[in-house]
């Protein structure tokens, strides 16, 4: 079986996206880091296939992505679709937010989050359950 996830051939693609995370990905990543958000372990710049995602939650298999100016041209949205179209093909969830809303509404999109989490939780049960009484972090 060929590996997906985290690829080594990927490995300095994540690295330089990593040491060059625009100011909104450094924003969301600390709130993210260090299982910040509800208890659940994070991770930046997480490759599936031949695509990197800007924040993953394995254990929820959550995938985040923020959007900056480069992603509103029209090449760039049907690259986006195609993207997102595989990732979902391996049972990963998807929340998209803008530069703007990052700047503008981090409690509304830290909130978004939030509620995906518990409602994930709530559906998958194996999804570590006492953790859920951990999401008004």
């Amino acid at each position: 079986m060929t590996k997906v996830y985290n690829r080594s051939c990927e490995k300095s693609k994540r690295k330089t996206l990593r040491s060059n995370l625009p100011k909104a990905g450094v924003i969301l990543w600390s709130r993210l880091k260090n299982k910040g958000l509800a208890g659940y372990k994070f991770r930046r710049q997480y490759s599936v296939g031949k695509f990197v995602i800007d924040f993953y939650c394995p254990r929820l298999k959550l995938a985040i992505e923020v959007d900056g100016d480069s992603h509103f041209s029209d090449k760039s949205e049907v690259c986006d679709e195609e993207r997102q179209r595989f990732i979902e093909s391996f049972k990963i969830s998807f929340l998209r937010f803008t530069n703007k809303d990052i700047y503008e509404n981090l409690d509304e999109v830290l909130g978004t989050i939030k509620a995906h989490i518990e409602k994930k939780s709530e559906e998958s049960p194996e999804v570590n359950p006492w953790m859920r009484l951990n999401l008004d972090l």
